[in-house]
């Protein structure tokens, strides 16, 4: 594969996680489907899976999303890079996709007691865009793990 087959499928994967934007699909803790809802590692996982990435059928944390990308670690995110935000213990804690080297977009704003579309509309917990630094960058962890996949 060349450079030309990564950027192509880098552009179709964050085409595809566009597409949730807008839409009424709901933050839901181990959710991993669009008309259920998604958690941030649920959405994460979409996208890859739909680009081929990673198999279908596969289940992962943002924790090990984080260590199958971390030897992939970028300075600056650019289009298709992962977030990661990192606990004081160093785990990653929740995972978004950056659209650009300015914003990122994500399943957020709930937790583990967001389990129906009322606990998400509760807690204003939706997929959405924000500027890449919403969260803070002092534990930010960014990998790309698009590098080298094809």
């Amino acid at each position: 594969m060349t450079h030309l087959d990564e950027y192509r499928i880098r552009v179709a994967a964050v085409q595809y996680l566009q597409r949730f934007l807008g839409q009424p699909i709901p933050y839901k803790w181990g959710g991993n489907d669009p008309i259920e809802g998604f958690d941030c590692s649920g959405l994460i996982l979409e996208i890859l899976q739909s680009v081929g990435l990673i198999s279908h059928g596969v289940d992962m944390t943002a924790d090990d999303l984080y260590k199958k990308y971390q030897s992939n670690t970028v300075e600056h995110a650019h289009t298709g890079c992962l977030l990661f935000w990192l606990n004081t213990s160093g785990r990653a804690t929740h995972v978004e996709m950056a659209v650009d080297k300015y914003y990122t977009v994500g399943a957020a704003g709930g937790n583990s007691s967001t389990l129906t579309r009322d606990d998400a509309a509760r807690q204003d917990a939706f997929i959405r865009m924000r500027p890449i630094e919403y969260r803070g960058i002092s534990k930010l962890k960014i990998c790309d793990p698009f590098k080298g996949a094809v």
